[in-house]
């Protein structure tokens, strides 16, 4: 059975409004990501005492930690030890916190290299590294298609999936429509994501929902500018999508991360506290309806 989670760090920054939205909700489980602005995995050992507390006070459970392990804020040209610090951090936080995933990425894109001149061997053998230093704890890392070298096209996730043993994906739906095709010349058109998620489909392990729109590249950011929009009222293909992963037996979450009042890696887009909380409340009423549809039985 497809289950609902969600970032709920677009509906309030302190653990308590992330709570008060999922309970709202009436889910289980949420993906915890920044606390007050600072990711999990960051914080100081008391606030993340806080968290865990706040949680199993209200039965809330974590399906999978947001990290920054080797993501789109990081260059491959850098040394690791940031990405090694944060993994050790986030291993007793994992544990404690009952969860096995963790989101993973792999590394910015060098926007002014070819998509043969990205350092490949080198992203690689990072994440070779992260994904068995997880799997040496019981646990399990997943990459994101993002602004990241696995996202600049599925033959690049496709890469990395044959070259990193061990390695799981987590699906973004919008990300593909919204990130130029590095497969293809320039200008690059922007990505499908009906067709990124059939070519990695059985690779799946968790799914990020979001939609949205490609509106231009953006060569001073590491982001195509997009704009973002209700599920399934973009180009992210988010029924399709959600359908066939109920007709093929898909049993894992599906997150929501709605970006619709607050753009987590865009600090320009805001809005009042309780703009986000009902916006993300609407955004995951809008999965629930879609859900129901996709799962009632079909008329002939």
């Amino acid at each position: 059975m497809i289950k609902l989670t969600g970032f709920a760090d677009e509906a309030a920054n302190e653990i308590e409004g992330q709570i008060r939205a999922i309970k709202t909700l009436g889910w289980s489980h949420l993906e915890l990501r920044a606390i007050n602005g600072q990711n999990i995995t960051d914080i100081p050992e008391a606030d993340f005492e806080n968290v865990a507390e706040q949680l199993e006070t209200h039965q809330i459970k974590v399906n999978a930690l947001g990290s920054t392990i080797c993501n789109w804020g990081k260059s491959i040209l850098e040394p690791m030890d940031r990405d090694w610090e944060e993994i050790e951090r986030a291993i007793p936080r994992m544990k404690a916190l009952g969860t096995k995933h963790i989101r993973i990425m792999s590394y910015a894109v060098l926007r002014d290299r070819d998509a043969r001149d990205q350092m490949v061997e080198e992203r690689v053998d990072r994440l070779r590294r992260v994904v068995d230093r997880f799997a040496e704890e019981g646990l399990q890392a997943l990459h994101e298609n993002c602004a990241n070298y696995g996202g600049m096209g599925w033959p690049f996730t496709m890469e990395l999936l044959e070259k990193v043993p061990g390695l799981k994906l987590i699906f973004d739906t919008a990300n593909p429509a919204t990130t130029l095709d590095r497969t293809k010349p320039a200008p690059h058109p922007p990505q499908s994501s009906w067709e990124f998620y059939q070519q990695v489909r059985e690779h799946i392990a968790h799914v990020h929902v979001k939609d949205g729109r490609f509106l231009r590249d953006n060569p001073e950011s590491v982001f195509e500018d997009a704009d973002y929009v209700w599920p399934g009222e973009g180009d992210g293909e988010v029924v399709k999508i959600v359908s066939d992963l109920h007709q093929t037996g898909y049993e894992g979450f599906l997150s929501i991360e709605p970006h619709l009042s607050v753009v987590f890696h865009d600090e320009s887009l805001s809005a009042s506290d309780q703009a986000r909380f009902d916006s993300f409340i609407e955004y995951g009423k809008r999965m629930e309806r879609i859900l129901e549809q996709i799962k009632a039985p079909q008329t002939p």
